[in-house]
């Protein structure tokens, strides 16, 4: 891989460095990948993240998200579903002081689950475990010593290139997520998950009013512009009734400044 920076001329006809990195095309890889490689070595976000130490760009969508609804308190238990590579746990800790030595201080917990095994985080409980699988909810709860404060999800289906069936494994993971949340939140407690340009599905949407207090599908700053991708945060969970009324206020939020 070779950066290339191009000399540009401003306005006054000075000469001016353009520094934005340009990756050459390489045998073998497609046009595709080099866009992308082109892409993450100009995000300022991926930048951030490195100087940081954060393991990749999203640990900001949840840094935003919280900065924006305070949802990951001093003390809380949090559920992490999917959280390789582990930004989000990573905010986590921190947030909710699981690395502080101060007594006076409280000590939240930060449990993350994964298909697969993931590298140490200190101040997170990290454990391989399909959380569809049967009993994954008990194991969770006993794990934490009870309920959980906030569940969160950036997990993504793997894409098939089918629009249509990569819209239905989307909507599903989801789904799955929540029901997953109903079994283990505390009441008052919050669910965060990626969902589609959209927010969440209708019938979805319907499920958290009923479920929640508030509910929020909003696109923070750090997810990019050209990204399908929104999040909804749905918080003062009532403890599951699905025949609740649908009454909770809704904070669509189409207007939140975004960079890329």
């Amino acid at each position: 891989m070779t950066g290339k920076k191009t000399p540009e001329k401003n306005n006054s006809g000075r000469g001016q460095r353009d520094l934005r990195v340009r990756v050459k095309t390489a045998k073998g890889r497609k046009l595709s990948s080099t866009l992308w490689l082109e892409r993450q070595l100009n995000d300022p976000y991926v930048q951030r993240a490195k100087k940081e130490g954060y393991r990749g760009r999203a640990a900001y969508k949840i840094l935003e998200l919280d900065d924006r609804y305070g949802f990951l308190k001093p003390g809380a238990r949090v559920v992490d579903l999917g959280c390789a590579p582990g930004g989000w746990c990573q905010v986590a800790v921190e947030r909710v002081n699981a690395l502080s030595q101060n007594p006076k201080k409280p000590q939240g917990t930060v449990l993350g689950v994964d298909l697969q095994e993931i590298e140490h985080i200190a101040g997170a409980e990290l454990h391989q475990l399909d959380f569809l699988s049967d009993g994954a909810d008990e194991q969770v709860k006993t794990w934490l010593g009870g309920r959980a404060d906030v569940v969160m999800s950036d997990m993504a289906a793997a894409a098939s290139g089918h629009k249509a069936t990569d819209h239905l494994r989307i909507v599903a993971l989801v789904e799955a997520a929540l029901d997953f949340a109903f079994d283990v939140l505390e009441d008052g407690g919050t669910f965060v998950a990626k969902v589609l340009a959209g927010g969440a599905e209708n019938s979805m949407q319907t499920m958290l009013k009923k479920n929640f207090k508030k509910v929020a599908n909003v696109k923070p700053p750090a997810s990019r512009s050209d990204s399908s991708e929104k999040f909804v945060v749905a918080m003062g969970y009532r403890g599951r009734d699905l025949n609740a009324a649908d009454g909770a206020e809704d904070d669509a939020d189409e207007d939140w400044p975004h960079k890329d």
